[in-house]
């Protein structure tokens, strides 16, 4: 039996009575855990191109939360932590060896960690966010990537204080290529919002962000947050290497040939890339990124009749668009 599914260029809200006087107006703060709340529903993803000393300056400034990469050293996670401190996060994967070295950054200040994988629905997930439980328990525990209500639940079910949910959406991502799995973004945001309506644990959007448009539909879906990788790692403040005129920026999937030839040498054996590195045009500033999309949210939410998050998805409408509705909605001559 087949079940419809919806990418973000599948679907269109449709437009609420509005009493906002301004777009200035709506609130954007929002739930990145459990018991944790942020001032603007962005996040820079934990990759190795993304993520630097910069840009986490830049979404601190703006009351967000960075995220380290876990492809690093002990010491540069540490270094990290040892700067920020309770203010940021800290990732790991899900090898048992790797327990001891996440507990000491724990202990050296950060406010939690992301255990961060391609499939995240799996025992030894669960095994790693119950021993981090226990040993810190104070500490928030962000778990992903998944794309399935079951996933979700069971992710809150081991201790989960958030949960990522996408899988192959992103734009260095190839792994619904490689493997045939994965749920479009819209119907995985979707579905498991409605799981996380109950149990009232936050859902962060990872992956598939391509301007503004897509932050609304991400949010009025019933994401918390929503995590962005090639956007930020085109901005001049991320880790991304650029070129000689800093007008390009390289911007690579964490399970890419080239990040596994740096990282590892060479491919793992017995596997294949499911991502690829390109090269982009530089954007801007993250600051430049940052009010573009929080201005196209803001703009959104009126149109939604919402002065919060909540109130935007408590109201939102969808309609299923067909492929001309893209077209339509573009500035065209003639």
């Amino acid at each position: 039996m087949f079940k419809r599914a919806y990418t973000f260029d599948d679907v269109a809200l449709v437009p609420q009575f509005n009493n906002i006087p301004s777009r200035t107006e709506p609130n954007l703060d929002s739930w990145l855990t459990r018991d944790r709340k942020i001032g603007i529903p962005l996040l820079a993803s934990n990759m190795d191109t993304v993520i630097s000393d910069e840009l986490a300056e830049v979404m601190l400034r703006n009351d967000s939360v960075p995220i380290f990469h876990r492809f690093t050293e002990f010491e540069d996670q540490a270094s990290w932590v040892k700067k920020f401190g309770n203010k940021t996060f800290i990732s790991c994967g899900i090898h048992e060896h790797r327990i001891e070295t996440t507990q000491k950054l724990l202990d050296l200040g950060a406010a939690g960690v992301c255990i961060d994988v391609a499939h995240g629905h799996s025992d030894r997930m669960f095994r790693m966010i119950e021993a981090l439980k226990r040993s810190h328990p104070d500490k928030d525990i962000i778990a992903g990537n998944v794309c399935t209500p079951m996933a979700y639940h069971d992710l809150v079910n081991a201790g989960a204080d958030a949960v990522k949910v996408g899988v192959g959406p992103g734009a260095a991502c190839t792994t619904r290529i490689t493997t045939a799995f994965g749920v479009p973004q819209f119907t995985a945001i979707y579905e498991c919002a409605q799981i996380a309506e109950k149990l009232r644990i936050p859902l962060i959007a990872d992956g598939g962000i391509r301007n503004s448009r897509d932050v609304v539909l991400c949010l009025a879906a019933g994401a918390s947050t929503v995590m962005i990788g090639k956007l930020f790692a085109l901005t001049e403040e991320s880790a991304a290497p650029k070129s000689e005129n800093g007008q390009e920026a390289k911007y690579r999937g964490q399970a890419s040939e080239d990040f596994q030839t740096d990282f590892y040498g060479a491919l793992k054996e017995k596997t294949v890339a499911e991502g690829v590195d390109f090269w982009a045009p530089v954007s801007g500033t993250a600051q430049q990124l940052i009010d573009q999309l929080l201005g196209g949210l803001r703009s959104g939410m009126t149109y939604g009749g919402a002065r919060s998050i909540k109130e935007l998805q408590r109201k939102a409408e969808f309609v299923e668009v067909t492929q001309t509705y893209s077209k339509e909605s573009h500035p065209r001559e003639g």
